[in-house]
């Protein structure tokens, strides 16, 4: 497996960025090492809200909502997937797939032994972290997911998936930035998108970026079509507190919060929002609002919590 490291200097001085960089090595699958970066801001001995992101987009999105979230009290903790930000990034497509992403986060997780997390995923963030909360239930306390979804090829995506799905794949130049800026609502500054580009200094760092929608499920044989639907299983009985949080104006998630509603038993008369305004990356568009939505959410089901053990 050939890495390739995004060299420093293209995340100096990125704008609304100015997070320490957090590395931790973990086995690549094939006898070696990638190196995962992660932003780590708060208490350390406070139980962690762990801010995952998705494609082509890296912690940078969630900049606007890692402070917020901080000054409730709370640890965030917000890594590089493989392949983006100041993650390690494997040269070959083939090197990426849906399972050794979990493999990867969960090797992740175990190394900075997190526990009592309240995952937030969107997007890829969603197709990972919903199967790392199936597969380590113990680690996590609740769950909010925005954007999202876990595919099991079963049921038919929408044409706005399979539209991008054919330009990830056929277009020459894959455009990070621009990319970015046709899935949200508001007008990005050109040095926020050239911060979304810092982290592929050419076409050949990107390609975990651009087989990721290729990874997702639209059939029932897909490889990764049995663990999907394994861990719906578990995500059928699961009974801790889960939220959904869409934005109104993404086309290719529409629809993927009432299935999460009606399938997950913690999802049951929690407080559900449709946040308004925001397109397929609402943190950009409505991060202030998206960050209130989760801190709302941990004290909420905290006094819950806390009201149960008294009874």
């Amino acid at each position: 497996m050939k890495i390739l490291r995004t060299p420093d200097e293209r995340f100096e001085n990125l704008p609304g960025y100015p997070f320490e960089p957090n590395y931790i090595e973990i086995p690549n699958g094939e006898g070696s090492s990638l190196r995962i970066h992660y932003v780590d801001e708060g208490p350390k001995d406070a139980n962690p809200v762990l801010l995952m992101h998705g494609e082509p987009s890296w912690s940078y999105l969630y900049r606007k909502m890692i402070p917020i979230i901080v000054d409730t009290g709370q640890r965030v903790v917000a890594p590089d997937l493989v392949g983006f930000g100041r993650t390690d990034k494997p040269s070959d497509r083939k090197d990426y797939t849906y399972q050794r992403h979990v493999d990867w986060m969960k090797a992740w997780l175990g190394k900075l032994d997190l526990k009592a997390i309240t995952l937030v995923g969107q997007d890829w963030g969603g197709l990972i972290g919903l199967r790392l909360v199936a597969e380590n239930q113990d680690l996590f306390t609740r769950v909010v997911t925005a954007n999202t979804g876990l595919p099991t090829g079963d049921h038919p995506v929408t044409d706005a998936f399979l539209q991008w799905r054919k330009f990830s794949q056929e277009v020459p130049h894959f455009d990070v930035g621009t990319i970015i800026q046709g899935a949200t609502q508001l007008q990005l500054p050109e040095d926020v998108v050239a911060a979304y580009d810092a982290p592929f200094p050419d076409e050949s760092y990107k390609e975990g970026a651009r087989i990721f929608p290729s990874l997702v499920p639209i059939s029932p044989d897909d490889p990764a079509s049995p663990a999907n639907r394994k861990a719906w299983e578990i995500l059928s009985a699961f009974e801790k507190p889960f939220l959904t949080a869409f934005s109104d104006h993404d086309p290719v998630t529409a629809g993927g919060d009432k299935i999460l509603q009606k399938l997950i038993p913690g999802a049951k008369g929690q407080p559900h929002t449709t946040i308004k305004g925001g397109g397929h990356f609402l943190q950009e568009d409505c991060g202030e609002e998206f960050a209130r939505v989760v801190a709302d959410f941990m004290a909420k089901t905290s006094i819950f919590k806390n009201r149960r053990k008294k009874a």
